[in-house]
């Protein structure tokens, strides 16, 4: 008999809430993970113990020390058998070596302390108005091979033809406008061909008012619009499974910018910086974000192509 059943049986007068409380601690029990016997916990400290005083470089004199421990009782840990360490001393050892207790313990599998954990996991960047932005590329050059799923603050940077780039960019380019839209294009063409698939989500009232030529697109020129959207259903005939766009109403879903690099790095975009999550159950979140935005689109990777064309032709009009 169940943990929960034994439990409804002794406490027949709980109410529902108490009752529902119980069922779901009893139910946490239930699924409590094995514990460690005594042997292998004591075996995987001492491996762990010494290999981070080899990458430290500290001796078993310097760890005593440290810890303020006998270099006996050191040696001890070190040696073969069931020893452990109390918790001050596995604390200190910790402390010492600048690793996680928990690590040590097995408890973990990451070795760094929870402070370092949490530095690391949510950090910002910044994000320059410039067609080069190093950050991003290197996080799409380590991404090479991987699924990437971005959001875009206006159209795709890597689906804009340079005569949109050029508009968009005037007031940062200067006179080295040419070279620079060149430079950006090498970078283009090397992230086409990283082996990564692309899959691209965007609000429906963005590509429709780049078509009309309205809010943040007013003064583009009618020319340079429909030259881009040329591009685009070209991009949607020739690159398609390896680019998949999206098209969501936003009456419906919304999302910030955002891009997630595979399954260790997500980045959002918030103007002059981002701030980017590199924990896995973060990253995991976030991309499940981005798979509701493909499930509520309207226009999927097989539509999305028709719906620019009838764009394209309302603006031939």
């Amino acid at each position: 008999m169940g943990y929960a059943a034994i439990l409804a049986l002794a406490k027949p007068l709980l109410n529902a809430e108490d009752m529902q409380h119980s069922i779901t601690n009893a139910d946490k029990i239930e699924h409590m993970p094995d514990f460690i016997d005594k042997r292998l916990r004591a075996s995987l400290f001492r491996s762990r113990l010494a290999e981070a005083m080899a990458q430290r470089g500290i001796s078993q004199a310097a760890l005593a020390r440290a810890t303020g421990a006998d270099r006996s009782t050191v040696s001890a840990l070190l040696a073969a058998g069931t020893r452990l360490p109390n918790a001050q001393l596995a604390a200190d050892c910790a402390t010492a070596l600048a690793v996680s207790c928990d690590w040590l313990l097995g408890l973990t599998d990451r070795p760094e302390p929870v402070d370092a954990l949490l530095a690391s996991s949510v950090t910002f960047a910044e994000a320059p108005r410039a067609l080069f932005d190093q950050e991003l590329i290197g996080w799409h050059r380590a991404a090479a091979g991987y699924k990437i799923r971005h959001v875009p603050a206006s159209l795709p940077d890597m689906l804009k033809t340079p005569e949109v780039v050029a508009w968009e960019y005037a007031d940062h380019l200067g006179h080295a406008a040419d070279q620079a839209i060149a430079a950006f294009q090498d970078q283009l063409d090397w992230m086409k061909s990283a082996r990564s698939d692309y899959e691209i989500a965007m609000p429906l009232h963005e590509i429709s008012n780049f078509a009309r030529g309205l809010g943040y697109w007013s003064g583009l020129p009618l020319s340079a619009r429909q030259a881009q959207m040329d591009h685009l259903i070209a991009l949607c005939d020739t690159l398609y499974p390896a680019l998949r766009l999206y098209l969501f109403d936003a009456h419906r879903v919304y999302s910030s910018p955002v891009t997630v690099f595979g399954p260790h790095l997500a980045a959002v975009y918030l103007g002059r910086q981002y701030i980017v999550f590199r924990d896995p159950v973060r990253v995991q979140a976030i991309l499940q974000h981005f798979d509701g935005l493909v499930r509520a689109a309207p226009f999927g990777a097989r539509g999305v192509r028709d719906h620019l064309a009838r764009l394209q032709r309302a603006m031939d009009q």
